[in-house]
């Protein structure tokens, strides 16, 4: 009978992250719309990394000869109004976007989830106090409360982190939180207690790998949402200042010039539109996947088309 039980524990999954990881794979490579997503955020995140070598022009290098110059051969995406080279700039503000949204959903998930899992796998008062908090995070108008956050910090990379990334820890909360409740009572739960697992491994090396797959749900639409925030801040002047350059930033300055120079505020957009479209179609598959009754109608359409 213990050996049965001990087999049963060990064939959880190693890891949270190795299970989320599988489940990214399987879906990447069955599902059109995640191949897009992901095949978009790859090519971005690799003109992010090789920016600097291909960057045809110095960002901060001004040519009042050239200014408010539109798409030439030698500036694709034109200049700014103190004759910047525009598509220089834009690769420079994608290496800030996904810095700022990595860091911001990373501090999210590394605060979120262990406290949503402690909750739900310790229930009881412990489980409504941490719930009690994270409902009155909740509560607050998290783009106002981000901008009061980066007002009294200072703008700053860091600063960015910790206002976007604290709106976004109850979420992570929760979601993990359910995933325990509903793991915790199963049969190999039962079977790591059975063989003298201690709580905390059975927590993180048992219940956590087969609760994770919602939280990556959520890490590719949180995504967005830290993209937007940090462009909006610096939209409004509360983000990164110069020499730091932000799509937000570019937005902003774009405004006097719109009626005669509308590539300023069109290729940033753009950029950014892009940016949000492969989170956004990656996490759509993500939902679809999990989603029992998206199955249902996919296998319906199966059988209408035979």
């Amino acid at each position: 009978m213990s050996e049965t039980v001990a087999v049963r524990a060990s064939e959880q999954p190693p890891s949270a992250f190795a299970a989320a990881w599988h489940m990214l794979r399987d879906v990447v490579v069955s599902d059109r719309k995640a191949k897009i997503g992901a095949s978009l955020l790859v090519f971005l995140v690799i003109v992010a990394i090789i920016g600097p070598y291909i960057a045809p022009h110095d960002v901060e290098l001004p040519n009042t000869d050239i200014r408010l110059t539109g798409p030439t051969l030698s500036n694709i995406m034109g200049t700014d109004h103190i004759g910047r080279d525009l598509f220089s700039r834009i690769i420079s503000g994608l290496t800030i976007s996904l810095m700022v949204a990595t860091g911001a959903v990373v501090i999210a998930v590394v605060i979120g989830v262990p406290i949503g899992a402690f909750a739900g796998y310790q229930g009881g008062w412990v489980d409504s106090v941490i719930m009690r908090i994270m409902d009155a995070i909740i509560a607050m108008p998290g783009r106002l409360l981000a901008i009061a956050l980066v007002a009294a910090i200072g703008p700053s990379v860091g600063a960015l982190w910790f206002a976007i990334s604290f709106g976004s820890v109850p979420r992570y909360a929760r979601l993990i939180r359910g995933g325990v409740l509903a793991q915790r009572e199963r049969e190999y739960v039962e079977a790591a207690r059975a063989i003298g697992e201690s709580p905390g491994s059975t927590l993180f090396r048992y219940v956590l790998p087969n609760a994770m797959a919602p939280v990556l749900v959520q890490i590719t639409l949180n995504f967005p949402s830290a993209i937007t925030a940090e462009a909006s801040l610096s939209f409004l002047g509360l983000g990164l200042v110069p020499p730091t350059i932000s799509w937000g930033q570019m937005l902003s300055a774009a405004q006097p010039y719109l009626e005669v120079a509308p590539w300023l505020a069109i290729f940033p957009g753009l950029a950014l539109t892009a940016l949000i479209m492969g989170f956004v179609l990656l996490g759509d598959a993500l939902r679809d996947h999990l989603d029992p009754r998206s199955h249902g109608r996919r296998r319906a359409k199966k059988k209408d088309s035979a």
